[in-house]
């Protein structure tokens, strides 16, 4: 059975918009674009190509998914991420996307839970989500999502949009890892305990 993993960058305070560049995501006014990528090299040299091995498909929301499509089929191949990113399966749960144009990508529309029940249940490895906060929050209400990581930077935005929100009952985490990087990211891992 193959686990669904949710991998989010945070600063403190919980912010997870527009962390790479300045214009990535502008929505609500948010000015601090761009703010995690200061950290990024810390981060890779912290994990290294870990985690990547393990990763069999990946699960998008469709705006991360038009971000990240923009991008890495671009990347040369001797990047390791982009070389796995683009020969990986990928999944996308949007109802507008019609046609994408980054090999290996599924569209799912209509009856999100029950299609990412049926590729956990077919598959071995890891599913990871990547960013795709509305996705994230939807499957961890279903009870779908088994890990968290999370990649928290030591930062305070003040405004911008929150990973977490509401869900029907409280949910357990039991940590599973946790490691800093030689600037002050802390990367936990946690399991999400079954709702029962």
């Amino acid at each position: 059975m193959r686990k669904l993993v949710a991998v989010e960058f945070l600063s403190v305070d919980g912010v997870m918009q527009g962390l790479g560049s300045p214009d990535e995501d502008r929505s609500g006014g948010f000015v601090h674009g761009g703010w995690g990528a200061r950290y990024a090299p810390a981060i890779h040299a912290a994990l290294g190509a870990q985690g990547l091995e393990a990763t069999t498909a990946y699960l998008f929301g469709r705006r991360t998914y038009e971000k990240m499509a923009a991008y890495w089929p671009f990347v040369g191949r001797d990047n390791p991420i982009a070389a796995h990113m683009n020969q990986t399966p990928k999944y996308v749960a949007s109802t507008r996307l019609r046609d994408p144009a980054w090999r290996h990508t599924e569209v799912i529309a209509g009856e999100v839970g029950e299609k990412v029940r049926r590729l956990k249940s077919e598959g071995q490895g890891e599913m990871v989500i990547l960013g795709s906060g509305m996705l994230t929050r939807q499957l961890l209400a279903e009870d779908l999502i088994d890990s968290l990581r999370l990649f928290v930077h030591p930062l305070l935005l003040g405004a911008g949009k929150q990973l977490f929100g509401p869900l029907p009952a409280p949910r357990q985490l039991r940590l599973t890892g946790c490691q800093a990087s030689e600037l002050g990211s802390l990367i936990l891992s946690y399991d999400v305990e079954p709702n029962h």
